[in-house]
């Protein structure tokens, strides 16, 4: 479900760029510098024989703005964006402290100095390409601001940044496609921090409702068990019935099975949620979308 929600995000960053590609779908063959050509060409033609959608319908427009480049690298630059959140949690994930997910040799390098260290480099790249995008991005902007018509040599300088925004976006999805398939998850240390921490204390709450109780008085009651627990050093799970009943005499010896990580994920059974049915249904359906097997 974690994973998916990259999948959401990059679906969008996909739609921005056909939206951009479907309006800059139109030549300007024939707006000459300014006012159009005096040559007798028949521009529909043209556009056809040249694969274009359609024409430009103002000859200075079409030579003066470039709307249709920033238009693209601002998708660009949030496709980046997208992608070092995701070199972050890897970065995150794979450091010496949390463990949880090894990245493939062909992603890291080794440490300058200390022989045992990995580093996830291309993680950390993936992070850092956002910066170069979004600079992209406000060069364009800054360019075009403020511009009269029409064309103007100061449109000169969007051509790298188009290109490199582009060439910087094709090369970051290789590499991230690559290194997520690379990955290796740690499923014992993954278990280990969902047993710890109290993050099943909402379901405490929950539970409370179920039982007729208001949400606000039920996560008072919840707050003051993770107290509890906090003070004894133990997780909510070990809490004594007695405990629970004491905070509230609703709580039943069925709470229980409401301190069950793997259930906890399951109640949430509801489009977009994480139970495993969902996550699995959402896995086809991207699968059928992108006609890809899905995974075993």
């Amino acid at each position: 479900h974690h994973m998916l929600a990259y999948d959401a995000m990059l679906e969008r960053d996909r739609g921005r760029i056909v939206d951009a590609q479907r309006r800059a779908d139109l030549s300007p063959l024939g707006s000459g510098a300014l006012a159009g050509t005096t040559l007798p060409i028949d521009r529909e033609l043209v556009a056809r024989s040249l694969g274009f959608a359609g024409v430009t319908r103002n000859s200075l427009d079409a030579v003066g703005d470039r709307d249709f480049a920033i238009e693209l690298v601002a998708a660009c630059a949030l496709l980046q964006l997208h992608l070092s959140r995701l070199g972050e949690e890897l970065v995150l994930w794979t450091s010496q402290e949390v463990g949880f997910v090894r990245v493939g040799e062909a992603y890291c390098s080794g440490s300058s100095l200390m022989p045992q260290k990995m580093n996830p480099d291309l993680a950390e790249l993936l992070r850092a390409k956002s910066g170069r995008s979004v600079g992209a991005w406000v060069t364009l902007m800054t360019v075009v601001k403020g511009l009269p018509l029409a064309y103007n040599k100061d449109l000169q300088e969007t051509q790298e940044p188009l290109y490199d925004a582009v060439e910087t976006a094709l090369a970051t999805l290789a590499v991230a496609k690559g290194m997520v398939a690379s990955l290796v998850f740690d499923t014992a240390k993954l278990r280990t921090a969902i047993d710890t921490g109290y993050l099943l204390a909402t379901e405490l709450a929950d539970y409370l409702v179920t039982k007729g109780v208001p949400f606000r008085e039920a996560h008072d009651v919840a707050g003051h068990l993770v107290r509890v627990a906090v003070d004894r050093g133990i997780e909510l799970a070990a809490l004594p019935l007695a405990d629970l009943k004491v905070a509230h005499p609703l709580f039943e010896a069925d709470v229980a099975s409401w301190l069950d990580p793997a259930r906890a994920v399951d109640r949430r059974d509801l489009p977009g949620g994480p139970a495993r049915t969902r996550v699995l249904a959402e896995i086809d359906r991207i699968s059928a979308e992108l006609a890809v097997q899905p995974p075993a």
